[in-house]
């Protein structure tokens, strides 16, 4: 059985339980996704079911990416991911797995890219207070100040924070709720937020539990 699904990040709005509350919720296009091939253990080393996400023109895909879809008899779609399965006994070749898969008050994992900011200093990548503003300190308000240390040991630490490359990387949230579940639609409402921008591509699976009873990621 497939445990998870592709989808794309419509944005975040707000729901109202009976007594009042707002609930912060992030709305998912959760598939249709097709199945366009399967791993097996005896050709590939491990199973898994292939699916597709999106549309896209044909003349942007290359022959051998139609020849692909051509073979499963599906049409070409925009993004291709993997999930593992432990039996491929319930599912094919041309099966389309869709919102319907997940249901109200299910735990689900959502893997998806974190915005990008570019390169930025480390007062935005890290929090640093900064330097002092009066007293000559104006051109060290957000220099990160003295990075190393003396003669000994002449080096400055791997790890140190300094300015470079912020967000643009792959997260997961473990555990959110899926308040509602529309397959009509393919949408999921999924309390909580979601890694990445309004459109961004997401991976949500089911919570898988582990002997302790606590949820991890699959």
């Amino acid at each position: 059985m497939v445990s998870g699904i592709i989808g794309r990040k419509v944005g975040m709005t707000q729901i109202y339980e009976e007594s009042g509350k707002a609930i912060p919720v992030t709305v998912v296009e959760a598939g249709p996704c097709p199945i366009v091939q399967l791993k097996t253990q005896e050709r590939d080393g491990y199973q898994a079911v292939q699916l597709g996400f999106g549309t896209r023109k044909e003349n942007k895909f290359n022959s051998p990416e139609l020849g692909h879809f051509a073979k499963a008899d599906v049409q070409p779609t925009r993004v291709l991911r993997e999930f593992r399965v432990d039996s491929l006994d319930e599912v094919s070749v041309g099966d389309t797995v869709d919102a319907s898969l997940f249901s109200e008050g299910e735990l689900v994992d959502v893997t998806g890219t974190s915005k990008g900011h570019g390169f930025t200093g480390v007062v935005k990548r890290w929090g640093f207070k900064g330097g002092r503003k009066s007293h000559g300190g104006e051109q060290d308000l957000r220099r990160p100040g003295a990075i190393g240390a003396s003669a000994t040991p002449s080096r400055v630490f791997k790890g140190k924070k300094m300015p470079g490359r912020y967000g643009a990387k792959r997260h997961t949230v473990q555990n959110l709720q899926v308040i509602q579940a529309d397959a009509e639609r393919n949408l999921l409402v999924i309390k909580g937020a979601i890694p990445g921008p309004p459109n961004g591509l997401l991976l949500i699976k089911k919570a898988v539990k582990t002997s302790e009873g606590d949820n991890t990621e699959s």
